[in-house]
């Protein structure tokens, strides 16, 4: 494909930017980015199309170059203002940065141009839900689903949002559709964890083990199912076997606190102090403003000090 690519661009004498834009493609699915960094600048010149904007970004954020990325779609959104694709692209990058009200705030820009775009209007409900609003959040996926969207992932965020939103009614019967639709056992796993969540939080600690162990049948490597079963054996007393959920949970996923946390408690429990510092310090590292860590490590000083 490169090769026919290049002579056509030849025989068009270096002014056809089509063919330029193939070019830039095939040096992409190469792996060679600065090469087709440089084709797609050079279509840029000669025509201006959405489509090798997009494609000049994807270059960049291969490149792990996300500000450069941006920056192309802000140009582009000056010569296409209102174009959909870019403000999208925009609000992805933001978000993948953790930027996430930058992100909210391009995705309802999305929704003026567009007001039945599914990423935008799922990705407003997200940011409502984690912002303590699943009120809100229960709105836009409501809209979802009059739109005809029909999956396991937004019935799955419609069981949770009702659940925050005290409305109990609905939450079993979301989770249960959730679980029909489920396609593969990563999407079964979520709805079995997020069950368990609901299950302790009505107060069925029965309920919530069964659930956890579902998740973990379904999805083996789900640190948060590990951490969580590990709490409710604490609480059951059995503290080898949390201290044996937390270690596996830990190893999983080292960027969680929680595995860390926990598992200092329970070490501080039993009177291993050492043990509890260092996981306390682990627990430090991965969440900084953490308060009850802040607290743990100050007792634990103030207990060596005494020694």
């Amino acid at each position: 494909a490169l090769d026919l690519a290049a002579l056509a661009t030849e025989h068009a004498q270096f002014k056809d930017w089509w063919w330029k834009v193939q070019i830039g493609k095939c040096y992409y699915r190469l792996g060679l980015y600065r090469e087709a960094e440089k084709q797609f600048k050079s279509a840029l010149k000669q025509q201006d199309m959405v489509d090798t904007i997009l494609y000049l970004a994807k270059v960049y954020l291969r490149l792990d170059q996300p500000v450069t990325a941006l920056n192309v779609f802000k140009q582009g959104l000056d010569r296409f203002p209102g174009e959909v694709t870019l403000i999208c692209g925009i609000a992805r990058i933001y978000e993948e940065m953790n930027n996430i009200s930058s992100a909210a705030e391009y995705y309802k820009d999305v929704l003026k141009q567009d007001n039945t775009h599914v990423e935008a209007i799922a990705c407003i409900g997200s940011n409502h839900f984690y912002s303590d609003q699943p009120e809100i959040a229960l709105r836009f996926y409501r809209r979802l689903l009059q739109m005809g969207v029909y999956n396991c992932q937004l019935f799955n965020n419609l069981g949770l949002c009702c659940f925050y939103a005290q409305q109990y009614d609905m939450t079993l019967s979301s989770f249960e559709r959730a679980l029909f639709l489920a396609e593969n056992e990563e999407e079964t796993a979520d709805v079995w964890y997020n069950l368990g969540h609901v299950a302790v939080g009505i107060g069925d600690l029965n309920l919530a083990y069964q659930c956890f162990r579902l998740t973990l049948v379904n999805n083996n490597d789900y640190a948060e199912a590990y951490n969580n079963l590990a709490v409710l054996e604490m609480q059951k007393g059995h503290i080898e076997q949390a201290r044996a959920l937390l270690q596996t949970a830990s190893s999983l996923a080292p960027h969680m606190y929680e595995p860390h946390f926990n598992f200092a408690i329970l070490s501080e429990k039993v009177g291993d102090l050492q043990r509890s510092y260092t996981a306390a310090q682990k627990s430090e590292e991965a969440f900084p403003g953490h308060v009850d860590t802040q607290q743990l490590i100050k007792q634990l000083k103030q207990h060596f000090a005494m020694l």
